[in-house]
């Protein structure tokens, strides 16, 4: 029975190599909260709540999670016996919303059950007999199309399977098309990142033209209705990200045809636990789900991965390798790409967090303890 005597929360600062701009927001530089789980014997479970710093994407930033779990989340747990995660998270079961903070402490309560059962994280979870799974990648708006291109055929190169370009009003039909007349059998999708609206639907017809996976997000944050309206009236097949933040809202989305396909994000439900349920409600319904992510440094993006060897997840998701966003890391192994296939961890214990660069890019640091 694992029981947490002590927590450390750490922000830590990581700076992208390449910038990154969507329809709503843009990145240089990250500051996700981390979590260290420590038992009265000294097994370590690290987490990671891979948020933003800015509140355009579901309203949580790096100061409210930090503030959550530092006086809400941790001491609901610290010194509390608990089995399984379900009875962890009812810890905190009156914390509402919130779910990056969730996500952090969640995780690392998951590798802290992996560690002390011996078992992978993957076998946890119920996921498939699967070694590796497919990676895509994801690039971020730029008005010089010629070196948008270039970016993407850089990753092409690499063996990524596919594309996902950011667009929005004005930056969409011409981006599109630039790509496709580069690219035209390139496995493409685009994601709008809620910047439309049902009066965009003349321009959202013309995206048919171009042969796409899916369009994600393209309306309303918090929207279900208008989406299903739409879907209504496109070929292309619609994906939804901000508008799931639950298995519920899922199950919503599923019963009135909001969309064909699911973006699962574990930070985005509050965990893995709220992550597979989504995926087990898309299964049942015939819906296939890629896993999508936040710039995520290494705790969060190897959980992401395995979360990805459950059967439903038949889609090439967001998680691609370390490398695309870091020049390092603060985990050891780096999660890696090759040949558009990432490893799934198979330990218990399958990285080392590297706590010295750890400590050099913390820029806030406090311990609660039983």
């Amino acid at each position: 029975m694992p029981r947490i005597d002590r927590l450390d929360l750490s922000v830590v600062e990581l700076r992208l190599t390449h910038g990154f701009t969507a329809s709503t927001h843009s990145a240089k530089t990250l500051l996700h909260v981390v979590v260290r789980a420590t038992t009265a014997d000294g097994l370590t479970g690290w987490g990671e709540a891979p948020v933003p710093v800015d509140p355009y994407y579901l309203g949580e930033t790096t100061d409210t999670v930090w503030s959550v779990t530092r006086d809400f989340l941790a001491p609901a747990v610290v010194g509390r016996p608990w089995d399984t995660v379900e009875e962890f998270t009812a810890l905190y079961g009156r914390v509402k919303a919130n779910n990056f903070a969730r996500c952090g402490l969640e995780m690392a309560a998951w590798n802290l059950l992996a560690a002390t059962s011996g078992r992978p994280l993957a076998t946890l979870l119920g996921g498939a007999a699967r070694t590796h799974v497919p990676s895509g990648v994801s690039v971020g708006m730029d008005s010089d199309h010629d070196r948008l291109c270039d970016t993407i055929a850089g990753y092409v190169g690499q063996g990524y399977q596919r594309v996902k370009v950011k667009i929005g009003p004005g930056a969409d039909v011409n981006v599109l098309e630039a790509i496709r007349n580069r690219f035209p059998e390139l496995p493409l999708m685009a994601d709008a990142n809620c910047a439309y609206t049902l009066e965009d639907l003349p321009r959202l017809r013309d995206l048919d033209a171009f042969g796409l996976m899916m369009i994600e997000q393209p309306l309303a944050w918090d929207d279900l209705l208008d989406h299903a309206t739409l879907q209504k009236e496109l070929a292309t097949p619609l994906c939804l990200d901000e508008s799931l933040t639950s298995a519920g809202r899922a199950r919503e989305a599923l019963a009135l045809g909001s969309c064909r396909v699911v973006n699962i994000k574990p930070a985005r439900l509050g965990g893995l636990l709220e992550a597979v349920r989504v995926h087990d409600a898309c299964v049942a319904a015939g819906v296939p789900v890629w896993c999508g992510g936040m710039h995520d440094f290494g705790i969060s993006r190897a959980a992401n991965v395995t979360l990805s060897a459950l059967p439903g997840f038949t889609l090439p998701g967001d998680n691609s390798g370390s490398d695309k966003y870091f020049g390092e890391d603060i985990v050891t192994p780096e999660t890696r790409a090759v040949d558009g296939l990432i490893k799934v961890p198979a330990a218990a214990v399958p990285y080392e967090v590297k706590e010295d660069f750890l400590k050099a890019h913390t820029r806030r640091h406090v311990q609660v303890t039983a």
